[in-house]
């Protein structure tokens, strides 16, 4: 178990809910990665007009904790508003606090994030803070009071892994909140060394969604983090420069 401000997770797989190609792959999709979270950008949902289609109509959410995100948003004012939306709509038990600073790479603006964290947790929300690698950074939202930090492996959708496990790991090193890794994602292969360097957990969507098979990646997914998870608790042996022999030579005899 680990906790997110008054929230408990067994899972730390958090499962986005954009781009599957049809709703029976995504239900088949959640079960299979056995998520408790269930996040989706706002402004890509219809929470009040029921004509408008609706990714998730067919989805018990009173079954997962709803994590809605403020993509979109390029200004703290923006953020603030896309979460008060989620808010009066009744899916907002948590917000991933996304502000987008650049077009190209869509990487997190720091200051209007840290802008709308300050407004958000006045207000009382529990709030996680997509940013990027940056130490700093994360250390300042922890003493602001979010209840999470949500660094990027590399940038979104791009599958490319973690660019930077220097700086994630120092990241995780230091914080007194929960880690989630999010975004950049691309095989169980990452999300095992996000885990193995001490992540309590992963944020996915593209790398499941897109996927040839998306069932079998998050099944794949979860198995990743279970393994890297017992990994990182086990505590693997340090990294050397010479061979060492794997079984004992003392009172051996000679002939």
């Amino acid at each position: 178990m680990f906790k997110i401000g008054n929230f408990e997770f067994k899972s730390r797989l958090f499962l986005g809910t954009g781009k599957f190609e049809d709703e029976e792959t995504q239900t088949k999709a959640i079960e299979a990665s056995e998520t408790e979270v269930l996040t989706f950008a706002v402004r890509r949902m219809n929470l009040y007009d029921k004509s408008l289609p609706n990714p998730l109509a067919n989805v018990d959410l009173s079954q997962f904790t709803t994590f809605p995100n403020t993509a979109g948003a390029k200004t703290a004012k923006e953020a603030i508003r896309i979460a008060e939306i989620a808010n009066h709509a009744g899916v907002c038990d948590m917000i991933k606090v996304e502000v987008i600073g650049d077009d190209e790479t869509l990487l997190p603006d720091p200051f209007e994030t840290y802008e709308a964290c300050k407004v958000l947790l006045d207000k009382g929300y529990t709030v996680c803070p997509y940013i990027s690698n940056d130490l700093v950074l994360a250390r300042r939202l922890e003493e602001l009071g979010v209840h999470a930090v949500m660094p990027l492996a590399s940038p979104i959708g791009t599958g490319r892994g973690i660019n930077n496990p220097l700086n994630l790991r120092y990241i995780i090193e230091q914080a007194n909140v929960p880690v989630i890794v999010d975004a950049g994602i691309g095989s169980p292969k990452d999300v095992a060394q996000a885990m193995e360097l001490g992540a309590d957990g992963i944020l996915l969507n593209t790398a499941i969604s897109s996927a040839k098979d998306p069932v079998k990646m998050a099944e794949a997914m979860k198995l990743g983090i279970h393994a890297g998870r017992l990994g990182y608790e086990a505590g693997r042996i340090p990294v050397k420069y010479t061979a060492q022999a794997s079984s004992p030579t003392e009172g051996l005899g000679y002939l």
